[in-house]
């Protein structure tokens, strides 16, 4: 039939020659359009869904030929030469038409946030040249009669009587019942249950194909089944045989936020109760609560709040460039009554696409844009991610505007991957999802080179989806026995009894109990005259299940087993089996959750696969400390120093340590090494353990020793581990075990990661090896031997400055306060002698370097006493400490301590307030009993050059002096130096020397 634009604006608001048919649901408004239309010798009915314009096709062609009627939608068109009907969606009506007879179906879902607006323009400007019906509730006669002058208004009462039922549970829902939800998991789950407990529904999804939803329905209407499980699909216009409607949600997502319904949308639904003048009921089972009373009252009696406000969008675009396409479609509304609609989907594709600079090249020109704005209307069918969608518009727009048509192999190719019919429900709905799309652009007029072949290649492809769906769909939610439990029962035979995938043990389709892994608990309710041969079905049941059950855990994958934190390894969620503590905590034991039933050799296989998987997951996680456990290659104190670390679980306090560390040779040490093990400053440990799996199973296995794990703080820590956090608040009343287990040390207020630790002593050991007049100062480093808090400090450990002082004294460090002026001064004082240094040339007297620097004293503590190199930070394993690749990352901020005094263009109130005191650090005192004598004291790590490093600035030897010999004052002692004078380090020991003088 021909199209052709006629209307002026103007015209199409003028509400004269328009009839708007109002009314609940079951008053015969569609019926009524019909034969309004096939009355005339052309019309144009448009509906809400695909699945009712297929009915409503198939109505109007039984009475006038289906040659003489055309099936319209966004993916098929069914347009025989010579028709004078027309059959479509909404979406897919044209604006303007020559068609004697016009009909919009349910027009209030002009006020839908999704497709509102599409509605709107339709009632607004689409007309018929002899007759307009609009079809739809009630509450839309108010916002028609404002916005469409001289419109007529009919309504039409309801042509039986609904009435609430209360609550009821699924199970006992009187039949030719639907029950309604608003997700595909919930419709499918009350489906499996109507199936076991009622035997068998009917399934009804918006998304279904219409030859599935056809097939499904007949189900239903034949009488195979009582049942129907639908979404809100059923709510508009649906004819269908239904005396009940049971809300099982009445919460639902509308494609911005999940909302309750209004009471218009649960009168729409449940009207659908009830056929012609047959009454109906409506209700909610046991998963919603009551409806209100007053709620019920405006459902029977049809009395709902006025629709408002219509959505809106302009329909005068402007095509000329994509900026201007854009901007008409932003424009505000014309009429009070109208709002302007949400971005929709093709709004938001092309918003996301005139972002391309390809695509912004390509769609230059009237012609370009309107075919661009044109494939940004291809719907989302496979509801995937609104960049995917853009990329699939981009590319058929691409080849659109470069080529004149879609690429036909990439065409080829997408639809040879929608064409299986193997695989289950889900997997079927995705490919008709899928095929959809292709039949759309199939259907689209120039899109592709040969659109008759692949318009017939994709509806049968759709087809034989759709039959496979259907066959898959009742396979699962129908069961054909005819025959109930109590049937069996009262004939005194021998009732079926069977189990489903659930673990819901079943006799005759009535619960009796649930088989979760190895276990039965039997339901009380299934207690009564008949419970005797109910049990025996269910035991018959069990005895055969137990063995099946047994097979198939012995072979299940390990993805099908988990272990959790509470020691409980689990099977597909059912729980198998616990662990307790054994003689070895890396070797739990294994006691199987199950039934005497579980006998023999099944129950050998399942305790055999039990504890294969328990110790595939040590094995797995905590490799490095059995790699310890068995290494042949360690002995004497290296073999004693691994199995302390297997013992702790991996983390040693290396203070704790210390002399067994000393006491190992280099061969030990990189034994040690190549078995995970690392030397740190503070700890010795293994990195490979501080993860949030390894950490987890190892605070089970510790909380299954020592009966821990109902202690505060159980699988906290973890958690935190998980989350990345470097350092956490304690809490005293967690067992302060669980931090170590999980590779925190406590120190303070704060718990620290071990290897955060480790990368504090990597900002801290080059502050503390420099001297004045040794070059330009590290960041933090104060005078010799000394140090302040950094922000890079502060930043790894994600600590306050009070937390870094209980944090640095839990290390062994000292602190002493000093004045903020004193500290400033000195660190500019020194700063200016490494510059000038710097700036002396090379042969010039080094003595007048040192002069330059005004020295500040620096503490009466600093200057009685050369402190000692503290135990837990041996410059020895500096080359596993160094972390210049990470401390580089956190401390970029310039050199300056923690707490500075003010700058001096501070306002007035700050420079009244003292400064705080700085706290400067230095290595505590070691005990004289602590050092390491004879040979011991040669392999003192502290004093270890690291390999292939040449000895630095400051460090030297010096002879034991006695255990009470006190700390020497004064200068060091000449020796022969041992460098090579053509080393780079000639040059600063003459320096030195001059200082010195």
């Amino acid at each position: 039939m021909n199209i052709q634009p006629r209307n002026s604006e103007a015209a199409a608001l003028d509400g004269r020659g328009v009839t708007a048919v109002l009314g609940p649901t079951n008053t015969g408004k569609t019926h009524l359009a019909i034969e309004r239309m096939v009355a005339h010798e052309s019309g144009l009915i448009g509906l809400p869904l695909r699945l009712l314009a297929r009915e409503v096709y198939g109505r109007v062609a039984a009475r006038v030929g289906e040659r003489n009627v055309a099936l319209v939608t966004g993916e098929e068109k069914l347009v025989p030469p010579g028709a004078r009907y027309v059959v479509s969606t909404v979406e897919a009506m044209p604006r303007q038409t020559d068609a004697a007879f016009v009909a919009i179906d349910e027009v209030q879902l002009a006020a839908d946030l999704d497709r509102g607006h599409i509605f709107t323009d339709r009632l607004l400007h689409l007309r018929g040249r002899q007759e307009t019906l609009l079809l739809g509730a009630a509450t839309m006669r108010g916002i028609l009669e404002r916005l469409l002058r001289g419109i007529s208004v009919v309504t039409r009462p309801r042509m039986s009587v609904l009435s609430y039922a209360g609550s009821r549970k699924i199970t006992r829902l009187p039949r030719r019942s639907a029950v309604v939800a608003f997700s595909a998991d919930e419709v499918y789950a009350i489906g499996e249950l109507i199936r076991r407990q009622r035997g068998g529904a009917a399934i009804v999804l918006g998304a279904l194909s219409p030859r599935t939803r056809n097939a499904q329905v007949a189900l239903y209407q034949s009488g195979d089944v009582d049942y129907l499980v639908a979404t809100d699909a059923i709510g508009m216009g649906l004819n269908l045989d239904v005396d009940h409607v049971a809300f099982a949600q009445n919460r639902k997502f509308d494609g911005f936020q999940y909302r309750e319904l209004t009471a218009a949308e649960l009168g729409q639904i449940a009207g659908r109760a009830g056929r012609h003048v047959r009454d109906g009921t409506f209700g909610v089972t046991g998963q919603v609560d009551p409806l209100p009373d007053a709620l019920v009252e405006r459902i029977e009696t049809h009395q709902f709040e006025p629709v408002k406000m219509l959505q809106w969008r302009s329909a005068a675009i402007d095509l000329s460039s994509i900026d201007a396409l854009k901007a008409s479609l932003e424009a505000a509304p014309p009429l009070e009554g109208l709002t302007r609609a949400l971005p929709a989907a093709d709004l938001r594709v092309l918003e996301r696409l005139s972002k391309d600079e390809d695509i912004r090249a390509l769609a230059t020109g009237e012609s370009r844009v309107a075919l661009l704005w044109d494939a940004c209307a291809l719907p989302d069918y496979r509801k995937i991610a609104p960049a995917q969608h853009a990329e699939l518009v981009a590319a058929i727009f691409t080849d659109l505007a470069r080529h004149g048509h879609v690429n036909e192999d990439y065409v080829a190719d997408q639809v040879r991957r929608a064409a299986s019919t193997e695989g289950e429900i889900d997997t079927l709905s995705a490919r008709i999802a899928q095929i959809r799309t292709w039949t759309f652009v199939s259907n689209r007029p120039g899109w592709l080179s040969d659109p008759t072949h692949w318009q017939e290649k994709t509806r049968e492809i759709e087809d034989r989806l759709s039959d496979a769906l259907h066959e898959r769909l009742t396979k699962r939610f129908v069961d054909r026995r005819t025959s109930v439990l109590m049937k069996r029962l009262r004939e005194n035979a021998m009732p079926e009894a069977e189990i489903s995938p659930a673990g819901e043990v079943l006799v005759e389709g009535h619960h009796v109990g649930e088989m979760q892994g190895f276990r039965f608990t039997a339901d009380k309710t299934a207690e009564g005259e008949d419970a005797r041969a109910v049990k025996a079905a269910a035991q018959k049941a069990l005895a055969a299940e137990f063995e099946t059950r047994a097979e198939r855990f012995a072979a299940a994958p390990n993805g099908d087993l988990a272990l959790g934190s509470d020691g409980v390894l689990r099977w597909l969620g059912a729980p198998v089996a616990t662990l307790t503590a054994g003689d070895d905590a890396l070797r739990p034991r294994v006691v199987l959750l199950a039934d005497e039933q579980l006998t023999g050799p099944a129950r050998d296989r399942v305790a055999a696969r039990a504890e294969r998987f328990v110790a595939y997951q040590i094995e797995t996680h905590l490799k490095p400390l059995l790699d310890l456990k068995a290494a042949d290659t360690l002995t004497g104190m290296a073999r004693g120093l691994a199995f302390q670390l297997v013992e702790n679980f991996g983390l040693l306090n290396r203070r704790d340590v210390a002399e067994e560390v000393r006491a190992l040779d280099q061969e030990a040490r990189g034994a040690m090494r190549r078995l995970g093990v690392r030397f740190g400053a503070y700890h010795i440990f293994v990195p490979a353990l501080i993860k949030p799996a390894p950490a987890g199973l190892a605070t089970l296995l510790w909380a299954l020793r020592h009966d821990a794990k109902d202690r505060p703080g159980y699988g906290d820590v973890v958690a935190a581990l998980a989350a990345g956090r470097t350092s956490i608040a304690t809490d005293p009343a967690f067992e302060r075990a669980f931090y170590r287990l999980a590779g925190f040390r406590n120190l303070g207020r704060r718990a620290v990661r071990v290897d955060i630790l480790e990368r504090l002593a990597d900002l801290i050991r080059p502050a503390l090896n420099w001297k004045p007049g040794a070059g330009k100062r590290p960041d933090g480093a104060y005078d010799e031997g000394a140090f302040v808090v950094t922000p890079a400090m502060m930043s790894i450990l994600g600590a306050t400055a009070e937390d870094m002082e209980a944090i640095l004294k839990g290390l062994g460090y000292r602190g002493e306060e000093k004045p903020a002026e004193e500290v400033a001064a000195r660190l500019e004082a020194l700063d200016r002698a490494a510059e000038a240094e710097q700036a002396a040339p090379a042969d010039g007297p080094a003595q007048d370097v040192a002069q330059a620097a005004p020295q500040v004293p620096s503490g009466p503590a600093a200057e009685a006493e050369e402190p000692a190199p503290a135990p837990a930070q041996p410059s020895g394993e500096a080359e596993e400490g160094s972390g210049g690749k990470d401390a580089g990352a956190d401390g970029a901020a310039a050199p300056q301590c923690a707490q500075s005094a003010p700058p001096a263009e501070s306002s007035a109130a700050q420079a009244d307030e003292a400064p705080k005191p700085v706290m400067v650090w230095r290595q505590a005192r070691v005990e004289r009993h602590q050092r390491p004598r004879g040979r011991d004291r040669q392999e003192d790590p502290r004093r270890a050059r690291g390999k292939g490093r040449p000895p630095q600035a400051g460090e030297g030897r010096r002879k034991d002096k006695g255990k009470d010999a006190a700390p020497r004052k004064g200068p060091r002692p000449e020796r022969p130096t041992r460098v090579d004078p053509d080393s780079p380090f000639a040059k600063l020991a003459a320096l030195k020397e001059q200082l010195t003088k």
